[in-house]
């Protein structure tokens, strides 16, 4: 594609028609540059296809060659099939282990013939901005690798520290409450103890499904440290709704079998305990709503097992963290 890319710039000088389509290449190329994000370079892409060659069926997504998986990036207009007569598809290496594909439809045969006829054009444009797509990919794992917790999906503590001032301007903004769920596993230590660490790592990924089968795709999840797991509830119609999202965590958590051995039929079961403590009206700043969760965490802890403790300023002070 370098000679090609070469002979292009060559002929621009004495041809119009090459000399636009340089001209066009270099504008996405350009346009790219200042792109912030993967998926804001999908949607210059897509803007571009649609300008100059009125895409408006438009699929871009990662293909994983280790895993021979692909994660959707952008998808515009209708659905279509990629055996389809009017349909392109474009490889755009990247040199990274995920290659960015590109499909889109024409309308109708005029239409494919005018874009097909700028094939070549097309994959120049792609080749020149494959660099671009390159460090996308690059900044987007380097990002969602200091986001996730690798062993159980949720975002990481970094991420929830990054985020909470933005939760907490949208709370100020909108009149609501968030409600926090500290929440800890029963004697974890217990379960390293006895087994393995990779058995602690299943009874971590067991509470984090659970976690997400009873909040919303608004609410935040995180992983602090060992076995602790903070939950922002920021989509409440009312605080007391938090007080039954807790219990039933709590409930169905006691009831998930852990697979310990599967030819003995070995199960394990275990319990948490929740901390709630809500903002604002427990606290001015989110240091001081999360040292409440934690404290109220610890309270439940010393009732027992499987408990929920919900601030209240009066059993704040008589509490022995000790």
């Amino acid at each position: 594609m370098i000679k090609e890319m070469i002979s292009l710039i060559k002929s621009a000088y004495t041809n119009e028609e090459k000399f636009v389509a340089l001209e066009n290449i270099y504008y996405l190329y350009d346009q790219l540059q200042y792109s912030e994000n993967l998926n804001e370079m999908a949607t210059d892409l897509a803007t571009w296809l649609k300008t100059k060659y009125n895409v408006d069926n438009l699929h871009f997504y990662l293909f994983d060659m280790d895993h021979d998986t692909s994660t959707t990036i952008l998808k515009q207009g209708e659905e279509f099939s990629l055996s389809s007569e009017l349909s392109f598809y474009f490889i755009i290496n990247t040199h990274t282990s995920l290659n960015a594909i590109v499909s889109f439809e024409a309308n109708d045969t005029q239409h494919y013939e005018t874009i097909n006829n700028d094939r070549e054009f097309i994959e120049a444009a792609f080749f020149q901005i494959s660099p671009i797509l390159q460090n996308g990919i690059i900044k987007k794992n380097n990002i969602e690798s200091s986001s996730i917790d690798s062993v159980t999906n949720v975002y990481s503590r970094k991420y929830l520290v990054q985020k909470i001032d933005k939760i907490i301007s949208l709370s100020n903004n909108e009149s609501n409450n968030i409600t926090f769920l500290m929440i800890g596993i029963d004697h974890f230590k217990a379960v390293i103890d006895e087994f393995d660490y990779d058995m602690g790592d299943k009874v971590l990924v067991e509470l984090a499904k659970v976690i997400y089968a009873n909040i919303t795709n608004f609410d935040i999840v995180s992983r602090l440290t060992g076995d602790e797991f903070l939950v922002a509830l920021v989509n409440l119609s009312y605080p007391e709704e938090a007080v039954g999202i807790a219990q039933k965590i709590i409930d169905e958590f006691a009831q998930t079998q852990i697979v310990v051995d599967m030819e003995k039929n070995l199960i394990l079961k275990k319990t948490i305990c929740i901390g709630l403590s809500t903002y604002p009206q427990d606290g001015e700043t989110i240091t001081h709503v999360l040292k409440n969760a934690d404290s109220f965490l610890y309270e439940a802890k010393n009732k027992g097992r499987g408990e929920l403790a919900v601030y209240t300023e009066e059993d704040l002070s008589s509490i022995d963290l000790f």
